[in-house]
């Protein structure tokens, strides 16, 4: 969502002369997507962006897919991730495909390289932890509930706060990813009926400009391969900035449920907008008023969509045998709804404090094949009625 932002010190016009206090021109550099009539910012650095003394590949980035292709809905468990690593490095992949790609970490090492994902944007969303995403842009804390949203190729660094260890969950999209359009008038500005507002907004505040020689390693994610460059000063050497690019905050809990007397399908719980995705929230809220309403949603074949949720609480209106921290996996082609006894069960109920992200992708997502450590491997199972199968045992 573009919002006109500043922080530090700049020159009234662009593309003037604004020199150091050395008597040297500061550096700028113009930031943003689609060329130059996409959103951008304009940097100001003490030193050139560009004076690279070192560049090497670290290593290739190929997803080995599950090789067991079979239609079934899936599901995973965060809670069997051995906590540790890098908040960049070590991801464990989930599933992915052109578009859209989901990893899990509970990183517990602060990287001494800096980052940044040049192929995609990513919307991180907190788990659990506090602590501050570093950028060029300044200061960003974060907090559980986050969707901390990094626009490709902006240079962070995540600075984990050891007495609240961080659970991610990472989606990298090969878009640009947005507020939903139907969301925002003509002029851009979120309409009075959307869920937020620009007040939700969280931006960097704090512009700590760095100015130190040496040796700095900066990690870029590029064509499917991680690269070293190193650049011979601080990266962090911004004084000023102003545009519309820049990583933000948006909490879930910041995240107004639009509710109705009866069931309200999943677009109402729409956040984001990508391309070929979207990401939407189940917040608590009150259920359907209509006394002769069924909270629970109805069994649905979304024919050209696969569907991820993340239960960010043990709590889920339709499901039973999940868990916190469970992702389930439902792809296309195949119908899913309730199970058993939750549709009865919901009729009646006044509220619910469930908490999940959900991503649908419009094209079939692959399961990596690190993730099947973390499987239930009989969750496809789950819908049916144990009890009713006590009587009707399988013939095979």
């Amino acid at each position: 969502m573009p919002i006109y932002h500043q922080l530090g010190s700049f020159p009234q016009k662009r593309h003037v002369v604004y020199r150091r206090p050395d008597g040297g021109l500061y550096a700028e550099e113009l930031m943003g997507h689609e060329g130059f009539i996409g959103t951008s910012s304009l940097l100001y650095h003490t030193h050139p962006p560009t004076t690279i003394l070192r560049a090497r590949k670290v290593a290739d980035v190929r997803w080995e897919v599950d090789e067991d292709t079979s239609l079934r809905h899936r599901h995973f468990l965060t809670s069997r991730v051995k906590r540790g690593g890098s908040p960049t490095m070590d991801r464990l992949p989930l599933m992915f495909n052109a578009d859209i790609a989901m990893s899990y970490v509970e990183p517990d090492v602060l990287d001494a390289h800096f980052y940044r994902n040049s192929q995609a944007d990513e919307v991180v969303y907190v788990v659990e932890g506090t602590g501050v995403l570093e950028s060029v842009f300044g200061d960003l804390p974060y907090k559980p509930g986050d969707y901390v949203v990094i626009h490709r190729n902006i240079l962070h660094r995540w600075r984990l706060d050891p007495a609240n260890p961080s659970k991610f969950l990472v989606m990298e999209s090969a878009g640009h990813v947005r507020w939903p359009r139907r969301y925002r008038n003509e002029y851009g500005q979120l309409l009075e009926g959307a869920p937020f507002s620009e007040r939700d907004i969280r931006r960097p505040q704090v512009l700590e400009p760095r100015d130190e020689r040496g040796e700095f390693s900066l990690y870029v994610k590029q064509y499917h391969a991680i690269n070293e460059l190193v650049l011979d000063h601080h990266p962090f050497d911004v004084v000023g900035w102003d545009g519309y690019f820049y990583p933000w905050a948006f909490n879930i809990h910041d995240f107004e449920p639009i509710v109705g007397r009866i069931h309200q399908p999943p677009p109402v719980h729409q956040t984001f907008q990508g391309d070929g995705f979207v990401i939407c929230s189940f917040c608590p809220r009150p259920y359907d008023f209509d006394p002769n309403a069924v909270p629970a949603p109805y069994n649905h074949s979304n024919v050209d969509s696969d569907e991820v949720l993340f239960y960010a609480s043990s709590e889920f209106m339709s499901r039973k045998g999940i868990e916190y921290g469970s992702i389930t996996h439902h792809p296309d082609g195949l119908p899913h709804g309730p199970h058993p006894g939750r549709a009865e069960a919901s009729i009646g109920a006044k509220y619910t404090n469930e908490l999940a992200v959900m991503m649908d992708s419009f094209r079939p997502l692959k399961v990596a094949k690190a993730a099947l450590p973390i499987e239930d491997p009989k969750y496809h199972q789950s819908w049916i009625d144990q009890q009713h199968a006590a009587f009707n045992p399988p013939t095979s």
